[in-house]
């Protein structure tokens, strides 16, 4: 899991559009604050997309199994029942 609290800062240089810029800090934004959330932000999304993209695989194949078999100890759940257990019907 990414973690990104309480982490050090770290002083870059970025190059930004100037008008954008200049209205932000009318606005009073706090321009290190927000660049350093949204690109959190972005770095998550994409660590996420990539995960999934790495083990696509696994999730498959995952989900045959269970569209086989069924869940795993559903027959010892004693929530949600009327969902069923996963398993598709032939």
């Amino acid at each position: 899991m990414l973690k990104f609290d309480h982490a050090p800062k770290k002083a870059t240089n970025l190059s930004l559009n100037s008008k954008v810029l200049e209205v932000a800090r009318e606005m009073g934004m706090n321009i290190s604050q927000t660049v350093d959330a949204l690109l959190a932000d972005e770095v998550k999304r994409r660590y996420w997309e990539q995960w999934n993209e790495r083990n696509k695989g696994a999730i498959a194949s995952y989900n045959a199994r269970i569209a086989k078999h069924g869940l795993p100890l559903a027959k010892y759940r004693s929530f949600a029942k009327s969902l069923g257990d996963g398993k598709q019907e032939e």
